[in-house]
């Protein structure tokens, strides 16, 4: 260790250190701006100049090394004196108003910006702001020539978008031939803008610092489980696929699934679609899904067997994860599943040809195998009778699983139909009479599921009727246009009003409608249009306009009106003592990564309710430090994302063989490498501010 003085101060700091490191660390703060701890030292704004005895002149803290018995002054009044006339050189060009909250207007505080330019009017360079560009502005006038944002886009990240364009007092920092930055090579990691200690570059998005891994990492805080999303896409981009997996199977049981059929609301927060296109990160988890050795199985932990019993109502993905997740905390899981098979609305709400059933199969399998029972064709109609077997806590994850009526005249004719209880149907393999000419009624992934299921097993013609627009429906828009590839047909602004029989066929009465001012949901609501009646005549009607629970009145618990279980939002405890509710009996209906987020908070509040600590995560790939470089690839923001291929149309309607095929390794990989690999901004270290009490 080397010994040194600083403002009478005796410190011992490691070899090799700044003078400018060693204050820093011993609590005594020397103004700087053009220094940052992730970047090598260049002592340009010369802020940070002390006087050390023995040492000519004014040096830099930042470019002097520490030397054994060194004595440091940081302000002496010569010092202070030299600080003001550079602030006065740095703020002579720059914009009156110094940007809130950055650290140039911190700086300029702490040295006394009073006394530097009393009554000194600014003369800005009047440069253009660039505000075009995605995902964050340029405001050229605030910039002091610092070089931080320069030297981590070349030295750091190696990209080299932007440097010092011409020379002096013209100089400014800019991209070469002042390209836009996606023509100049631009990765958009937005390191620049973290490190600009001015303003002069900035998120278009604003927030507060307690939002900023939520903003700034949108993907992993948009998914409902909390996958860490960046972290297996790139290791996918390394070609790592099983760690990948891995990553993902630290917080879900369910990766097939979620690869197959999840709602991806990571891709709608992607910030990579700022730029072009958002990753295809489902089918990006889809490929890694399919690529498992089952290495992770020999990583997983049970814990030693608590003496604890949990009862679950429902093996849907709510149930089931829940499930996991307390086997492996060492509790007795029981699930009671009222149908022949386990799997809730993952087996009989969604169509064969989106999951497969072996893929289901397999993962249920997985929960099995570490001591899961599974109880099929078990109805539970009380709970007074699952805690008289012994059990400590209940979880009810019921599911959604009944159809809403449409409330109009002639609905009850058998040859209207339920959509929810058509797709229980085809799902289960039962025989189902849908042949002809069939309506569906609905905007949302039941009723397109309906209406594709419907081709495949005997509907020659299949239409849905939507009260709204195409742009309002619920549905997934990938589902709407591989309907549309398939034939279903649509007929929006337009709602049935009454049913009645005609021969053999059913005549609907509808009437057409227009848009009004958004209702709750959002959406424009559907005005009917006095005078617009018409009729159709089909073979079959199948509404699916909405599902609601059952919630059986023995249990005693309090619901809403709609018939949602009431529960404390954060522990999700019903108002009967040990007893949880989760999911879309809830929610209502809701995605299947929601049902997953709701299995995972039950599982902690359950445990902590047994006695533990509530702590369901198990890490099976080591952290590790990611690295900072991401090179230089032309081309990079226009790389166009990922298409997954499609079963041909004419092999489609013959059965109900998957229609989404899986990317190939090439493409996988090329996708991931699309990452802007967001997280990387978190890593960067904060540039050291001036105390806050400056007295």
């Amino acid at each position: 260790m080397i010994r040194l003085t600083i403002d009478d101060k005796e410190i011992e700091v490691e070899p090799g250190k700044t003078v400018l490191e060693a204050a820093l660390q011993a609590g005594i703060y020397i103004p700087n701006l053009c220094y940052h701890p992730d970047l090598p030292p260049v002592g340009a704004c010369r802020l940070c100049i002390v006087e050390i005895e023995g040492m000519k002149g004014t040096p830099t803290a930042c470019t002097t090394t520490v030397k054994e018995g060194m004595v440091v002054h940081t302000n002496t009044p010569k010092v202070q004196e030299l600080r003001k006339n550079l602030i006065w050189l740095i703020l002579s060009e720059h914009p009156k108003d110094l940007t809130k909250s950055s650290q140039l207007k911190k700086v300029v505080e702490w040295i006394g910006v009073k006394d530097v330019l009393p009554g000194y009017i600014p003369h800005p360079k009047n440069l253009p702001v660039v505000s075009d560009e995605p995902l964050f502005i340029r405001e050229l006038n605030r910039c002091i020539l610092c070089g931080r944002c320069v030297r981590i886009c070349q030295e750091v990240r190696g990209v080299g978008t932007i440097g010092f364009v011409s020379r002096g007092t013209t100089a400014i920092v800019g991209t070469s031939y002042d390209l836009p930055m996606k023509d100049a090579g631009c990765k958009f990691c937005g390191a620049c803008v973290e490190v600009c200690p001015s303003g002069a570059l900035f998120d278009k998005e604003e927030f507060e610092e307690k939002d900023r891994e939520k903003i700034l990492l949108p993907c992993k805080n948009s998914c409902p489980a909390g996958i860490d999303i960046p972290r297996y896409v790139r290791l996918i981009a390394e070609r790592r696929f099983q760690d990948a997996l891995e990553v993902i199977r630290e917080k879900v049981p369910f990766p097939n699934v979620l690869g197959c059929v999840c709602d991806h609301p990571c891709e709608e927060a992607c910030r990579r679609g700022e730029v072009n296109e958002p990753i295809a990160i489902r089918a990006l988890k889809r490929f890694v899904a399919e690529q498992d050795s089952g290495r992770w199985r020999t990583k997983i932990t049970v814990a030693p067997e608590t003496g604890k019993k949990v009862a679950i109502v429902g093996s849907g993905p709510a149930g089931l994860t829940a499930a996991w997740f307390l086997r492996k905390l060492g509790h007795s899981v029981t699930v009671f599943e009222a149908l022949p098979k386990a799997g809730g609305m993952m087996r009989i709400g969604i169509p064969k040809y989106r999951l497969p059933r072996d893929l289901l199969d397999r993962e249920i399998e997985d929960i099995e195998n570490i001591g899961v029972k599974i109880k099929t064709n078990a109805k539970i109609e009380s709970l007074d009778e699952l805690f008289s077997q012994g059990f400590n806590a209940i979880y009810l994850a019921l599911g959604a699983t009944q159809g809403i009526k449409m409330g109009i005249p002639g609905e009850d004719n058998p040859q209207v139909l339920d959509g929810i209880s058509v797709l229980r149907s085809i799902n289960l393999g039962e025989k189902v009479d849908i042949t002809g000419d069939v309506a569906v009624v609905g905007g949302g992934n039941v009723a397109i599921d309906v209406a594709r299921c419907a081709l495949r097993v005997g509907a020659e013609k299949v239409t849905i009727l939507y009260r709204r627009t195409q742009r309002e429906m619920p549905a997934y828009s990938e589902e709407v246009e591989e309907a549309l590839k398939e034939g279903v047909r649509f007929s929006f602004l337009v709602t049935p009003q009454k049913v009645s029989p005609e021969g053999k066929k059913l005549k609907v009465e509808c009437i057409r409608m227009k848009l009004g001012e958004p209702d709750a949901s959002g959406r424009r609501r559907p005005i009917p249009i006095e005078g617009s009646e018409f009729t159709i005549e089909v073979d079959r009607l199948i509404t699916a306009i909405g599902q609601r629970s059952e919630v059986p009145e023995r249990f005693g618990l309090a619901t809403d009106r709609r018939g949602h279980i009431q529960v404390d939002e954060e522990t999700l405890s019903c108002s009967r003592e040990g007893v949880f509710a989760g999911g879309d009996v809830v929610s209502g209906p809701a995605s299947v990564i929601k049902a997953i987020q709701a299995g995972r908070k039950a599982a902690i509040s359950i445990d902590k309710y047994l006695g533990g600590k509530g702590q369901i995560d198990q890490k099976f790939i080591p952290e590790e430090e990611e690295p900072n470089w991401l090179g230089r690839e032309e081309g990079f923001a226009y790389k166009r994302r990922a298409k997954t291929t499609t079963l041909p149309i004419d092999e489609r309607l013959h059965g109900f063989a998957q229609v989404e095929l899986t990317l190939d390794e090439r493409a996988a990989v090329e996708e991931a490498k699309r990452c802007l690999r967001c997280q990387l901004r978190l890593n960067i270290s904060k540039a050291p501010l001036p105390p806050e009490d400056n007295t």
